[in-house]
């Protein structure tokens, strides 16, 4: 089994809310996304994929949706207030847990039709949070 794993980092803010510890206040990160592409075999290029087809497909979409945004739950009653401004803001169904985020890009990644089988989303230098899935 071959794998490969491209990093892309990015900035965004968020809050937590049902949640009593200090997450629940506006706050941000430096996040890094570690994204895994596993094949059986090699391409015909000696590729399991092309680490700048996997940075097109999700950098470009965390910079047009996640980057410098406020990560948000869709009824979080900081929504109206940044709609009204004008900032960027990305609503979610769910709490914006790195959790949640991780799941959100493995989503994206497969929509791409990249054969990603895990997603890692580093909060901190120290904590990160997985989803993985079944490989496509």
């Amino acid at each position: 089994m071959f794998k490969v794993t491209k990093h892309i980092d990015f900035c965004y803010g968020h809050r937590l809310l049902n949640y009593d510890g200090p997450c629940r206040h506006l706050h941000g990160h430096n996040g890094r996304v570690e994204v895994d592409i596993e094949a059986d075999r090699l391409d015909a290029r000696g590729m399991v994929f092309d680490f700048s087809e996997i940075k097109a497909a999700i950098k470009n979409w965390i910079d047009a949706h996640l980057d410098h945004r406020m990560l948000l739950r869709d009824d979080d009653p900081a929504l109206p207030v940044l709609r009204q401004m004008g900032e960027p803001h990305f609503a979610m169904t769910e709490n914006p847990t790195a959790e949640n985020i991780a799941r959100l890009i493995f989503e994206q990644a497969r929509a791409q039709g990249l054969p990603v089988v895990e997603v890692r989303l580093w909060e901190t230098p120290t904590a990160f949070a997985t989803y993985r899935g079944s490989k496509q």
